[in-house]
């Protein structure tokens, strides 16, 4: 396969924080409604995934480039047979989660859906990297945004929860 399709799956998330950036925030309506046309449109790119996959112990749809050669760490993706459904069980979860803001969340709507977007490139990243910086790059990426979704918008001891989560 010559498509980069774990980078885009990674990255798509990425493409519309970009795109709430351009939303006035008073538009809750529209911010809602990119977010979650977004995440399912990560959905539909990694079904294909699914039913490309082969069974084999090898890593599939690899994607390799020089990063930092410096350091000879490389921009390397893969997935095998779990990381595939922990992307496929992320691109759903977050689909659910764009879903539910409607309801949800009702204060600080677009820093919300800018969050949910960065964590889920964060998370999709972590699943896919196969270069230790990179996963440390992507996981790091999925610390802050959750960070601010518990210690923002959690519950009563969210800061409690926040901190203790964080460290």
């Amino acid at each position: 396969m010559d498509a980069p399709i774990l980078s885009i799956i990674i990255f798509l998330p990425m493409a519309g924080v970009l795109l709430l950036l351009l939303i006035d925030r008073q538009n809750e309506g529209l911010i809602k409604g990119v977010t979650l046309a977004v995440t399912i449109v990560d959905l539909l790119v990694s079904l294909p995934l699914y039913f490309m996959f082969q069974n084999s112990h090898e890593m599939q749809f690899v994607e390799k480039k020089a990063w930092i050669p410096t350091f000879n760490a490389y921009y390397s993706l893969g997935i095998d047979g779990i990381s595939l459904f922990m992307i496929l069980l992320t691109t759903l979860t977050m689909v659910i989660c764009a879903a539910s803001i409607w309801k949800a969340i009702d204060k600080y709507v677009k820093e919300f859906c800018i969050s949910l977007l960065f964590l889920g490139t964060g998370m999709l990243g972590t699943f896919c990297a196969l270069d230790f910086l990179l996963f440390y790059v992507f996981w790091e990426l999925m610390l802050i945004p959750m960070y601010f979704i518990i210690g923002v918008w959690g519950g009563a001891r969210r800061i409690y929860a926040a901190v203790k989560f964080f460290l």
